[in-house]
């Protein structure tokens, strides 16, 4: 197991009860399997960060990492 911290944002908040912080997730776990683990829908996460760097869903996650996940956006 390791140890990350996960940043929800806007409507992806629900799935994480605290919103954010630590998380206990298998070595090897990618970020799209975090988004699985939560329970988010596909097509739901349209902005992945890892230690604020944009990353791709089948990104391993490792030790301590901060993961920001970011819903579809619309605006004017």
């Amino acid at each position: 197991m390791i140890e990350i911290n996960v940043d929800l944002f806007t409507t992806l908040f629900r799935y994480y009860p605290k919103g954010s912080g630590s998380l206990k997730v298998e070595k090897g776990t990618t970020a799209g399997g975090l988004i699985r683990k939560l329970g988010i829908p596909d097509g739901a996460v349209s902005l992945i960060f890892i230690n604020g760097k944009r990353a791709m869903p089948d990104q391993e996650l490792a030790e301590n990492d901060k993961v920001g996940l970011f819903p579809l956006v619309a605006g004017g």
